[in-house]
């Protein structure tokens, strides 16, 4: 089926290993576009008719998927809207669609001189992702700086939120809405899940040049210590506490540079996952499970992923 309204674009999908960032994934069943957020309540009888599981991707940063077929339909956000300031107090609040690259909001806030934002300069990936995921670096969360997320969900639709309240919660490299995780595949056909569509993160007034130069900062400070660029999913497995890094404990069980498939451990930072060329999910899920019997057998932590996982269960 194919699509198309000012709104919506229905049609075929691309194999997921041209749109996530460690380059694996097989071909979903179809891709629906939401270029406006008003075509949100569309999706639910769109997808239906088109027979997969709802499943929203931004950049795929963070996402290792099945080789093979996929019975997933893609939902990606797509928009041509810019980030919207608008003053409140002391406060100035950042507006930014779900699916604007992270870096095109960090480079918006540092023109307009706005700081909050500067620890998580180098990481990949949309708003959106960076949403549901909690993303954090240099002791920067997203969570704590969201003062509300225009959402949709088939029950009650299209809402904006206050976070902090009992609606969201927001923990270590997660992040629930109306009790559900943003934007994973349904578990169950006919089950949809909470689609981010706006971001409105609180931000401070802290001069052009003071921003850029901690951005500058945190970025070469990163890129010395992590694969950037590489095609990866990012760091592999959360940290199982934050004085216990899961890179140190990977690189202590002799994981730092294990390589297998096509796929490798970096050897710049162990938490890391790369597709070399020609690397598989096969694999890729191999060297995950051997990563966590190895730093079970040596240090006795038990290793929790941070990437998603979509995969056939």
């Amino acid at each position: 089926m194919k699509y198309s309204t000012r709104a919506l674009r229905v049609g075929d999908a691309p194999p997921l290993s041209q749109l996530t960032g460690i380059r694996l994934g097989g071909k979903p069943v179809a891709e629906i576009v939401l270029r406006d957020k008003t075509g949100a309540e569309h999706l639910p009888d769109l997808v239906a008719e088109l027979g997969g599981l709802p499943a929203v991707i931004g950049k795929g940063s963070n996402i290792i998927a099945a080789d093979e077929d996929l019975p997933l339909v893609l939902i990606r956000r797509e928009t041509r809207e810019k980030v919207s300031f608008e003053r409140h107090g002391a406060e100035v609040w950042a507006k930014a669609p779900a699916g604007l690259p992270l870096p095109a909001l960090l480079n918006a806030a540092a023109a307009a001189g706005l700081g909050g934002l500067e620890g998580l300069a180098g990481i990949p990936g949309s708003v959106g992702g960076a949403v549901a995921m909690n993303a954090g670096s240099f002791g920067t969360e997203v969570g704590p700086l969201l003062r509300s997320l225009t959402i949709f969900s088939p029950r009650p639709g299209l809402q904006e939120i206050r976070t902090g309240a009992e609606q969201t919660e927001f923990c270590y490299r997660r992040a629930r809405c109306l009790g559900l995780p943003f934007g994973s595949p349904a578990p169950a056909a006919g089950e949809f899940p909470v689609l981010l569509l706006e971001a409105v993160f609180s931000l401070a007034e802290s001069g052009k040049d003071n921003v850029r130069s901690r951005m500058r900062a945190f970025l070469a400070e990163k890129r010395l210590r992590q694969p950037v660029g590489a095609a990866s999913a990012g760091c592999v497995f959360k940290n199982p506490a934050p004085d216990v890094p899961a890179g140190r404990l990977l690189e202590e069980a002799g994981m730092k540079g294990k390589t297998l498939g096509g796929m490798r451990f970096s050897t710049l930072h162990a938490g890391f996952l790369v597709n070399e060329g020609g690397g598989s999910c096969a694999a890729a899920l191999e060297l995950i499970d051997m990563a966590v019997e190895a730093v079970r057998r040596h240090s006795g932590f038990i290793l929790e992923k941070e990437v998603c996982l979509w995969v056939r269960q």
